[in-house]
């Protein structure tokens, strides 16, 4: 991606070969593996385990010596790990890494309604700065239930920054503009980020600056993007790569109306596609995992499932996300 200046600082396993925890012995071996392309990646921010035990429903990433355990139930009846898996999890963290508490960030992933969504959970605004192929993104463990950095989308990045030396991106539902980010590293000419957020945009902005890369050929939007998008083909507006990775489900009280990715994906590729400059390619993807995508309503439009180029090597749940790309025919 970029050139590779800094080193990530990533411990070495402490613990020897201690095989009595097959937690432990599962996130040695992950670690092990990972660490050695993480290296090679000059990347601090992966997964270290991903529900590969029975009886231990977590996921747990590592964010530059911090760690972020996801403790995934279906009830709300049942919204917090036991204190004996918990302590476990502390304990085989600690034997092996030698971190203390306070490096380790817990998240409850309930199984959601489909008008529910994830709010902000605290205020402490503490940030810290993660390498992703060399670059650096701001990420917060205790405010959001998410972080600021999908991870699971880092091999994505990487296919829209490799598409896009020269050309005009347009990201939408930018979150916090990784995807622009990569794209504005690699050497396109333009990006416009949009998301409905003003938290997020702020924090896209951050991570441009963090870069070195100019905001005046970089904008970031904040709007409704469906409404943008009228704008925007109303304008005549042309971009090379689009990137629509949109929420399952937004009911924020600044759109207009509900977004929901299984009702509206069809207006939003349409409209996409009145954008895409000739011989253009978007990239959609989604995490509804029970999506289903119907080509028969884009005539002329050609579509190829790469989700299986999309999943990083330290996620084992193929099933993360689903992802497509698009042109015209």
């Amino acid at each position: 991606m970029t050139s590779l200046t800094i080193q990530p600082d990533l411990p070495a396993i402490l613990d020897g070969e201690d095989k009595s925890s097959p937690l432990k012995n599962c996130i040695r071996n992950n670690y092990r593996h990972i660490r050695k392309w993480a290296k090679r990646t000059n990347t601090n921010c992966f997964r270290i385990y991903d529900r590969e035990v029975p009886n231990y429903p977590l996921a747990i990433d590592f964010y530059d010596g911090r760690y972020c355990v996801h403790y995934f139930t279906k009830t709300k009846g049942n919204s917090e790990p036991s204190v004996y898996m918990k302590n476990e999890v502390v304990q085989v963290l600690a034997t092996l890494f030698g971190i203390e508490d306070q490096a380790i960030f817990w998240r409850t992933r309930l199984r959601r309604e489909k008008t529910q969504q994830y709010e902000k959970v605290g205020e402490s605004k503490e940030f810290f700065t993660v390498l992703e192929y060399g670059l650096k993104f701001k990420v917060n463990l205790l405010d959001y239930l998410d972080t600021g950095l999908f991870l699971d989308h880092r091999e994505t990045r990487k296919m829209v920054a490799l598409l896009s030396p020269g050309k005009r991106l347009l990201n939408l539902f930018a979150y916090t503009c990784s995807f622009s980010v990569h794209a504005a590293a690699q050497g396109a000419s333009f990006t416009k980020s949009v998301d409905m957020s003003n938290t997020y945009t702020a924090w896209g902005r951050d991570n441009f600056l963090l870069n070195n890369l100019p905001l005046k050929n970089n904008p970031i939007v904040r709007a409704d993007c469906l409404v943008f998008l009228d704008e925007e083909i109303r304008l005549g507006e042309k971009y090379d790569v689009i990137v629509i990775d949109p929420p399952t489900i937004s009911r924020s009280k600044k759109m207009l109306d509900m977004f929901d990715i299984q009702e509206d994906y069809v207006v939003l590729i349409q409209k996409a596609l009145k954008l895409l400059a000739k011989e253009g390619t978007i990239i959609f993807s989604t995490n509804l995992r029970t999506f289903q995508l119907d080509e028969s309503l884009f005539p002329g439009v050609s579509f190829q499932e790469i989700t299986h180029k999309t999943i990083p090597i330290d996620f084992h749940n193929e099933k993360i996300h689903r992802c497509w790309r698009i042109g015209c025919l």
